[in-house]
């Protein structure tokens, strides 16, 4: 009510508060999964810190293992952490070069070779003859690798995975498909934010969440599609040089 003016800084101080009240709940409820996945681990390897030192455990190998394992998922998950935190307050060093992405597409299946064999599914690459585009490598193999990842842990035995790449809108599209159960349709709007991950998932839920960060670092854009024909794809656009 009132003048124009004073209608008009009004309505810019209840929508600035409306803001600030969900900036404040989103930061609650960051926190409050922060310290969900911190606690399995830690529960771990206090459980079997005590256990040892109380002579239930023995001190071996054995027994030690699954505190180092434990160990390990922290570290992972604080540095997945801190990459989030450089990304959103726009502090990620990106330390682009030309780069082709067909190389880093075989470069980066190499890796996965041996567990996808493991798993027996099969693992291909279908690229075009690609522009080049400037990009930081490690950071895109990382972007890579989770999609190619979280792919074969939801792709059953005898199933595949494909990564391809195409020029696309002045740039390169890639994407990562594969035949498994695809994404809860429940999920899917929200499968690239912090923490979200599906009943049966066993990491931390930070994976899409940095991928997606790392592509808008460097200009591009990504997105998750279940297709017709089953299985998820995810799909990622960079801009050539």
């Amino acid at each position: 009510r009132g003048p124009r003016n004073v209608r008009s800084v009004a309505r810019a101080f209840n929508a600035m508060t409306t803001e600030l009240q969900a900036s404040d709940e989103r930061r609650r409820q960051f926190l409050a999964d922060v310290s969900h996945e911190l606690r399995t681990p830690l529960s771990v390897i206090r459980g079997r810190a005590e256990g040892i030192i109380d002579g239930v455990y023995p001190g071996d190998a054995l027994h030690v293992s699954p505190i180092l394992e434990s160990a390990r998922t922290l570290e992972l998950l604080i540095e997945d952490l801190r990459t989030l935190a450089l990304a959103e307050a726009g502090g990620l060093t990106l330390r682009r070069e030309s780069l082709d992405v067909g190389v880093l597409i075989n470069e980066t299946l190499a890796l996965f070779d041996e567990a996808a064999r493991g798993r027996g599914v099969r693992l291909s690459a279908a690229a075009d003859i690609l522009p080049a585009v400037q990009a930081d490598p490690a950071r895109l193999q990382s972007v890579l690798s989770n999609l190619v990842s979280n792919a074969l842990r939801h792709t059953p035995p005898d199933g595949a995975v494909v990564v391809s790449a195409r020029r696309n809108d002045d740039g390169v599209e890639v994407a990562v498909s594969d035949s498994g159960e695809g994404i809860a349709t429940d999920l899917l709007p929200q499968v690239f934010d912090r923490f979200v991950k599906g009943q049966t998932s066993t990491g931390s839920g930070l994976g899409l969440a940095i991928a997606r960060d790392l592509v808008l670092a460097h200009g591009g854009r990504i997105s998750a599609t279940n297709p017709p024909g089953g299985g998820a794809t995810i799909v990622f656009w960079l801009p050539a040089s």
